[in-house]
């Protein structure tokens, strides 16, 4: 579940502050006051006997401060897309987006950005595809020029990756190497760290392994699950996004740098794309138009394009997520790919009806940096706290967490971030000659939240999908409807986001979350790296699945109840029609295997280019709808 490629940096003051005793936190230090020493590179956050006393003010003194300083620090590191800002004004916008997002939905009309003409381009589009959003666009661009498309990338300010790592595993970095695009040796310099094993671990233990407790005894017992080679790679995003740029452009392609895209208008025959300046969008600033074939929507959840289509609708999940990355931690050999250390947080918490995991990973900084996140999954509800509450439970939990003292740590970053999604994905187009790829689709898992890992997954079949399109004219909202056909297998990892998450009333068992976690690992962990290293990677198979809920069942009846109750009947039946889908989508895509269907449909000289277009759309959809295209 890899939040790290995903997640946005921040600062803030908050007057919000906890109230009440976490029962994992270690005792904090004896000095008298709180304060903060800053070097000429790094800020150390003291936190002090008094802060637990006091710890409204303390926290939002420590959190301003730390930003102040950081502020200052990275204020010529800004890069664009997700996880590249990192100021203060960046911060108060994703704050601003949130309480919006979990307020009253917009009234009144969507906003117009693509509009529809009845007239056709008076000349031929000047390029096959636009990608808009450069950052992880960059990936889809460089692969459809090497199709042989005529193609550009807008970027509303410069091209270039985050200062810190990606995390993600070797397989899904090579996929870059599948899809012809660089070669394994370009893809190995821009690794920046590498570190195995990694931990999945949960705060509940049974019985008869702890020793005594029971159910919800075992929340200071931690199981363990330890794997390898799962987000084991820090990959240089500069670096990366770099060597893209490079293939694109030896390949004819074109990279447009702070243009900022006004508005899309489709016509019957291509798109024209009107783009303003970055930093000049006044009414009266020149612009630019651009013709292409397809526009490839690449800007992220907060797409302009899906905004509109998205319009009033309040996302059905949301994933809260806030971090750093900081110095002076001795241990730092390992990763944690999902962790719990507490139960359930409390009704008369600072930040309630969450359950907190933690995702951490060394970083090629320095030999104790370390990249520590806390997140927990939602519902975009009016009574859900702000993320500056969320930032404080951080401050005092992660010590514990890590095995460290905050006033031991120098701070090099704050990370903070949400990411809506949604059951209805991933998203059909609306209008003909656009469509949504990565994170503005939807595609990912609604436990993973997208990014880099997210789309690498997906590149290879997105690039010939797109390509098939474009040479047989394929571009109506109907035929690109095909590229993003319904995959029971993201369908079906809903019901473990609805498990994952507590709403107002509910009253679940404050290990609940933790047992059924630590059971389903535990069962992973017996049935062996077929089983577990594709679930970690977000990707759902019948057989894994149903294996994985026998041997739980069989091994923790007991829980079955009380998770069927805090699930709900219509989630139930839900994901019971998705699995039933999952089951046969495998049927289908073995039977199509099995056959060389698709061999036969590109030699079938009968079919139109459409026809064949669809046809490979079809198979396209039972083998990842059914998690077959994931090799070990």
């Amino acid at each position: 579940m890899n939040i790290g490629s995903t997640v946005q940096r921040t600062r803030l003051a908050s007057q919000r502050g906890s109230n009440y005793p976490c029962t994992p936190v270690a005792p904090q230090t004896t000095r008298s006051h709180a304060s903060l020493v800053v070097g000429p590179a790094r800020i150390r956050a003291v936190w002090c006997k008094s802060a637990a006393a006091s710890g409204t003010a303390t926290s939002s003194l420590i959190t301003k401060r730390i930003f102040d300083q950081l502020d200052a620090l990275e204020a010529d590191a800004q890069a664009q897309g997700a996880g590249g800002r990192t100021t203060y004004a960046a911060f108060q916008a994703a704050e601003e987006q949130w309480a919006r997002l979990r307020g009253e939905p917009p009234t009144g009309p969507a906003p117009q950005f693509v509009r529809e003409s009845t007239q056709p381009l008076q000349a031929v589009p000047d390029y096959d595809v636009v990608v808009c959003g450069g950052t992880l666009g960059i990936f889809v661009a460089a692969s459809l020029a090497r199709r042989g498309l005529r193609v550009v990338v807008l970027e509303r300010g410069p091209l270039r990756g985050r200062a810190q790592e990606w995390n993600i595993s070797r397989k899904e970095l090579l996929e870059l190497e599948h899809v012809g695009v660089a070669t394994r040796e370009e893809l190995e310099a821009c690794v920046a760290i590498e570190f195995n094993p990694v931990r999945v671990g949960f705060a509940w233990k049974p019985e008869n392994e702890n020793g005594g407790g029971g159910g919800g005894g075992g929340s200071t017992k931690l199981t363990e699950v330890w794997t390898r080679d799962v987000l084991n790679l820090g990959v240089r995003p500069n670096a990366l996004v770099g060597l893209m740029r490079q293939k694109l452009e030896d390949l004819g392609g074109v990279v447009l740098e702070r243009s900022a895209l006004k508005s899309i208008e489709v016509h019957s025959n291509g798109c024209s794309l009107v783009v303003q300046p970055d930093g000049n969008e006044t009414a009266t600033a020149p612009t630019t138009q651009l013709t292409t074939r397809l526009v490839v929507d690449c800007m992220g959840h907060f797409s302009p394009i899906v905004r509109q289509v998205r319009w009033a609708t309040k996302p059905d999940g949301v994933c809260l997520v806030v971090g750093t990355l900081g110095s002076g931690f001795t241990n730092n050999s390992t990763a944690d790919v999902i962790l719990t250390n507490t139960p359930l947080q409390p009704n008369d918490a600072n930040f309630n009806l969450a359950q907190y995991f933690w995702e951490a990973f060394p970083a090629a900084s320095g030999p104790t940096d370390r990249t520590t996140y806390m997140f927990t999954y939602l519902t975009a509800d009016s009574y859900r706290p702000p993320l500056a509450a969320m930032l404080e439970d951080y401050w005092r939990l992660m010590p514990h967490y890590q095995g460290v003292e905050l006033e031991d740590i120098t701070f090099k970053r704050v990370l903070f971030g949400f990411f809506p999604t949604f059951k209805d994905t991933p998203l059909r187009p609306t209008f003909d000659r656009v469509i949504q790829v990565g994170d503005a689709s939807g595609l990912q898992s609604p436990l993973s939240f997208g990014g880099f890992g997210a789309l690498t997954r997906h590149l290879a079949r997105l690039t010939t999908a797109l390509a098939e399109a474009v040479e047989a004219n394929a571009l109506d909202r109907e035929s690109l409807a095909l590229v993003h056909a319904y995959n029971p297998g993201l369908s079906s990892s809903w019901m473990m986001q609805k498990a994952m998450s507590v709403r107002k009333g509910e009253q679940p068992p404050p290990d609940l979350i933790n047992r059924m976690l630590a059971g389903n690992f535990k069962a992973m962990e017996r049935l062996g790296d077929p089983v577990m290293k594709p679930f970690l990677q977000d990707v759902i198979k019948f057989g894994p699945m149903m294996q994985t809920m026998t041997a739980q069942m069989l091994t923790d009846p007991v829980s079955i109840p009380g998770l069927i109750s805090h699930v709900g009947p219509m989630p139930l039946l839900e994901w019971l029609v998705h699995m039933t889908n999952l089951a046969a989508y495998t049927a289908l895509n073995g039977a199509a295997t099995a056959v060389g269907l698709r061999t036969k449909v590109a030699s079938a000289i009968f079919l139109t280019p459409k026809e064949r277009f669809a046809l490979n759309r079809l198979l396209d959809a039972w083998e990842y709808g059914s998690g077959q295209d994931y090799k070990l």
